[in-house]
């Protein structure tokens, strides 16, 4: 799934800053809440970081575990090594990525999780650390910029190319939609990155100790009054509705809410952030694919010291009062702790002696379907792209089906089809039979707490309707052709301890957004810190990687001085790949 890539900041035109002005009073509940958790990059983000003081592990830090493997755990892990910590990480799968992991095929591997990346330099942060770049990594770690980040196909038959270049862009929507659309992107595009300059720095890369920190600090004060004075608090369905004509651009930048678990309609516009990194801040891919970004991470944490134990799942931690002492694992071992991070999913805390926030509502979840499909078969269909999104007519059925209370499966299908190949010739497979390419299809689908289906029964058939609908849709041959190796359905989310069996943890809803989320330091441990996408900064690659950051600091208390970060982009973004 998704995440929010930066490169070329000339794209976005640098920012207006907000002027100080005092914020309104306000009650803790009307707080704004925190985009999604997509970061935002600017070149100034750093200088513009609050260093106020918050709460950190008292006592020893010496000896850190990190159970999970994920990029919320790597990131945390790297961060601690570089600041000194003896490190353990402990991962129940044979490999490590957690939620970017790998599946295994007869003579192929594909990636089992996220597909689009964004904010690359997240990694670089981390990576750096512990003196690392990702040329250094042993295999260096090449990330291209995709050039179009997606290509859209709608209803009416009608396409659009995602182009993070303004030029290109507006080019592209003069041809689909006509010049003056174009003109309106232009607008649209320039409000995207105004909200997403606001957010950045006071509300997604930073700890919260409470919703107050916002009235408090005065650098969250003035962040506040910005998203106040640009509508951040408004509808973004409607919002982008009134600048855009088309509601086929429209969908485009709207799309972005199902991340957060809301239609559109109901959205924040602050969340306007999400579609700023998807369509003007660029989407990358590694070399590899995205399991090469948690190979890279576990062999810098390794090679800088860090011990890593694989195929070990923690059974149990031991408290001494208030603070955890020891972790147990399945095999038997023990493992002794001064501090200890968390990165296991919102569903399954309370086993490991943390209590979860009841009352959580979990975002939409999505059935996906990996395999192999002919690459003869493949190149006769109707988009040759990475990433396909692929619309029903149905738009804010689609949404209400899959993300309200009382769940449907999507009646008229809107899908995300992904094809890496085709940027990386490197995943052709060669059979007897001929070419073969690595194929996914991510169906959103409502998660079981809204529709508790017995996924072991329609799962298979449901695929079925999906390639078949695909077939009417002109993807000839995809519904006899397409070998499919994994299916993973809700049931499989919830089987590795995901809440309501999603993989996109917590719906972003106002009370569960930014300094309302699940905190990323329990109340209940002096020494236990959360990682992941269930807590600050929320659901997507980047903000895990940043989420493994802010566990970190809440142990050492770094705050991470400004670099440049224009320089570090630039050594890890290759050409973009047409």
């Amino acid at each position: 799934m998704k995440d929010g890539g930066a490169q070329g900041y000339p794209e976005t035109g640098k920012p207006e800053t907000a002027q100080s002005t005092r914020a309104p009073r306000r009650r803790e509940a009307d707080l704004p809440l925190l985009v999604r958790g997509m970061p935002i990059v600017t070149p100034d983000r750093d200088r513009q970081r609050t260093t106020h003081s918050v709460k950190t592990v008292a006592g020893p830090t010496d000896r850190v575990v990190v159970v999970g493997a994920g990029l919320a755990g790597l990131s945390a892990a790297l961060y601690l090594t570089g600041a000194g910590r003896k490190v353990t990480l402990l991962e129940r799968a044979d490999h490590p990525g957690g939620r970017v992991g790998r599946y295994q095929g007869p003579d192929y591997e594909i990636d089992s999780g996220a597909t689009v990346l964004t904010l690359p330099e997240l990694i670089t942060d981390a990576l750096a650390a512990v003196g690392r770049t990702p040329q250094t990594c042993k295999p260096a770690l090449r990330i291209h910029q995709l050039a179009p980040s997606y290509h859209a196909k709608f209803a009416d038959g009608a396409t659009l190319r995602v182009f993070a270049d303004p030029d290109a862009m507006a080019e592209e929507v003069a041809l689909v939609c006509g010049p003056a659309e174009a003109r309106r992107y232009r607008r649209l595009r320039d409000w995207l990155a105004r909200i997403y300059a606001a957010e950045f720095a006071e509300f997604m890369d930073t700890n919260f100790d409470s919703p107050l920190d916002m009235l408090r600090v005065p650098e969250k004060r003035r962040a506040l009054a910005a998203l106040v004075r640009l509508g951040g608090f408004g509808r973004l369905g409607p919002k982008v509705h009134r600048i855009l004509n088309d509601p086929r651009l429209a969908r485009l930048f709207t799309f972005q809410a199902l991340y957060a678990g809301l239609p559109p309609a109901q959205a924040l516009a602050v969340y306007g952030a999400i579609p700023h990194m998807d369509t003007s801040l660029g989407v990358y891919y590694p070399e590899g694919g995205m399991r090469a970004i948690a190979a890279a991470m576990a062999e810098a944490f390794t090679a800088a010291g860090g011990t890593l134990e694989l195929g070990t799942e923690v059974t149990t931690v031991d408290y001494a009062g208030r603070r955890a002492e020891r972790v147990r694992t399945a095999d038997g071992r023990a493992f002794d702790c001064d501090a200890l991070v968390l990165t296991v999913d919102l569903g399954s805390v309370d086993r490991y002696g943390v209590r979860r926030r009841r009352g959580l509502r979990a975002a939409p979840s999505a059935v996906v379907a990996h395999g192999t499909v002919p690459a003869e078969i493949a190149r006769t269909w109707p988009v040759q792209a990475h990433h396909t999104i692929e619309f029903g007519a149905a738009w804010d059925q689609t949404f209400a089906e899959i993300a309200g209370r009382r769940g449907r499966l999507m009646s008229d299908p809107s899908l995300l089809l992904t094809r890496p190949a085709l940027t990386d010739p490197g995943l052709y497979i060669s059979r007897a039979d001929g070419q073969h390419e690595p194929f996914s299809l991510l169906a959103p689908c409502p998660n079981l707490d809204a529709a508790p289906l017995d996924w072991a029964r329609i799962g298979p058939a449901y695929l079925r309707e999906l390639l078949d609908e695909l077939e009417r849709r002109g993807y000839d041959g995809i519904a006899t052709q397409f070998t499919v190796d994994h299916l993973d359905t809700p049931q499989t989310w919830r089987d590795q301890g995901m809440l309501a069996g999603t993989p996109f943890s917590a719906a972003h809803l106002f009370r569960q957004t930014g300094p309302f989320r699940s905190r990323n330091f329990p109340r209940t441990s002096d020494n236990v810190v959360i990682a992941g996408c269930g807590t600050t900064p929320g659901v997507g690659v980047p903000t895990a990687v940043l989420s493994g950051k802010l566990a970190a600091n809440r142990i050492t208390g770094d705050t991470h001085p400004a670099r440049d970060e224009t320089a570090r982009t630039s050594e890890i973004v290759f050409p973009a790949t047409p």
